[in-house]
């Protein structure tokens, strides 16, 4: 993929004409973008009448190796009869091409509700899915994926929003203290840990309901390698010791599957720091988009940064807390 490739350059005529000339199927003129910051994604439609997503990769964010290791792991999930979305194969056997130096796949169109935890019955049935979507990621390795470790992937978070500039000089000293505790803190934490393949990104937006068909995951686009934890935390409606009966719900249903580490349960507050610290690297990277600057037109200003300043020192409070809380620690054992 060349550097030079930019999305700019992907007008419907030109994305329609790569979809033809590697699928070998006539297009229709649809091509209805659907909500996506990071990539750019199309509801399609061929002559014959099927309707397909195409994904068309940001230039730049992942490798194509990156890429495959996403379709790998939907591959592996689907043949584990996990339900997910995996791409489409086109006629030469790959789910990946590219043009103009863009990558790009199809996908099948699935429907669905997002997903509303209501009940104890949906909390176990989430646990027993992330648990069988853990059983196929640890079927194998991802190495040209992001680890999760706040001395790699956090680390360099931070590294690229001192050195890109993105911090103004009067909150500089402020970030640089607070990041710093933080990443002291939280350090060693993760060393003793096991990591597989995970989503990485398991909100309830990305957990659709199928009626008479069940539950769906979707969006596999930030898979990484990191503690299983990760996909468990970020469905929680609260800090975890104000979930205690959701988590003991999930867990319930992930254990049918998996046996679940119960020390990884200290990483939830140092991993919410964590990704605190990641969107504000990834919104960094998008400050060109003008969709980005129209929906948030103070990013980078002094006010935004001295709130975020003032949420990661609250951050690293919980992290104190949570870390040298005896009763904490005792709370899932």
């Amino acid at each position: 993929m060349t550097d030079t490739a930019d999305f700019q350059d992907l007008v419907p005529d030109v994305m329609l004409d790569a979809l033809e000339t590697t699928t070998g199927r006539r297009m229709t003129g649809l091509a209805t973008p659907l909500p996506s910051y990071v990539n750019r994604v199309y509801e399609v439609q061929a002559m014959d009448g099927e309707r397909m997503i195409a994904k068309f990769y940001r230039p730049g964010r992942w490798s194509r190796e990156a890429i495959q290791e996403e379709h790998d792991f939907l591959a592996d999930c689907r043949e584990d009869e996990i339900p997910v979305i995996a791409p489409l194969t086109f006629p030469d056997g790959s789910t990946l091409q590219e043009a103009n130096g863009i990558y790009f796949t199809l996908f099948p169109k699935g429907l669905g509700l997002q997903l509303e935890l209501n009940s104890p019955k949906d909390w176990v049935r989430v646990g027993r899915l992330l648990g069988r979507v853990h059983v196929s990621g640890s079927k194998r390795e991802a190495s040209a994926r992001l680890k999760l470790h706040p001395m790699t992937s956090t680390a360099a978070d931070v590294d690229h929003l001192i050195d890109g500039g993105f911090v103004p000089p009067t909150c500089l000293n402020g970030f640089k203290d607070v990041t710093s505790r933080i990443l002291d803190a939280i350090g060693d934490m993760f060393d003793d840990i096991n990591s597989i393949r995970i989503h990485g990104d398991c909100h309830c937006g990305n957990l659709l309901y199928r009626p008479g068909e069940g539950l769906m995951v979707i969006d596999f686009d930030d898979m990484m390698i990191g503690p299983p934890v990760q996909d468990i935390w970020l469905l929680l409606p609260d800090h975890a010791d104000a979930c205690q009966t959701e988590l003991s719900l999930l867990l319930r249903g992930y254990e049918t599957f998996l046996e679940f580490d119960d020390s990884s349960l200290r990483l939830i507050e140092p991993l919410r720091t964590m990704r605190v610290i990641y969107y504000l690297a990834w919104c960094s990277i998008q400050l060109d988009d003008f969709k980005f600057r129209q929906e948030h037109p103070d990013w980078g200003t002094d006010p935004f940064w001295r709130r975020e300043i003032a949420d990661l020192e609250s951050q690293y409070q919980a992290i104190e807390r949570t870390t040298s809380s005896s009763s904490y620690n005792m709370l899932y054992e």
